[in-house]
């Protein structure tokens, strides 16, 4: 079982950056398959980012390919996202979220996935 934390929202002007974080507690976080989803204003819940359990495979929706970031550290029980070259359409809350099955790579795009979620954080870049 885990329990997910989210912080470092807030707001920023377009072309700025916020980093993220999520805190974990809970036992065997080194076995959880993470990855950061996020919900516009009224929209759904997509997928932004996820990183496998040693950190080494990275996985990012195009929209923010090249200017977020994702990794984890396992040691602190944290996951991060850098967000770099701030959108207005980046505007949403941020969803920290934690799988124990994936079977293969597209598994990790899928909000079905995930077993355990955060509270979620608001991210809000003005333009």
């Amino acid at each position: 079982q885990a329990q997910l934390v989210e912080s470092g929202g807030g707001l920023v002007q377009a072309g700025g950056s916020l980093r993220l974080s999520c805190a974990a507690s809970g036992r065997n976080f080194y076995r959880f398959k993470m990855a950061w989803f996020r919900q516009p204003p009224g929209k759904e819940r997509e997928f932004v980012a996820g990183v496998s359990v040693a950190g080494t495979s990275t996985y990012y929706a195009d929209s923010v390919k090249g200017r977020f970031t994702i990794s984890r550290d396992n040691d602190s029980r944290t996951i991060s996202l850098q967000m770099n070259s701030l959108k207005a359409e980046d505007t949403a809350v941020y969803y920290c979220a934690a799988a124990l099955n994936v079977h293969v790579m597209s598994d990790y795009y899928s909000a079905r996935t995930y077993d355990y979620w955060g509270q979620g954080t608001q991210v809000t870049v003005s333009s």
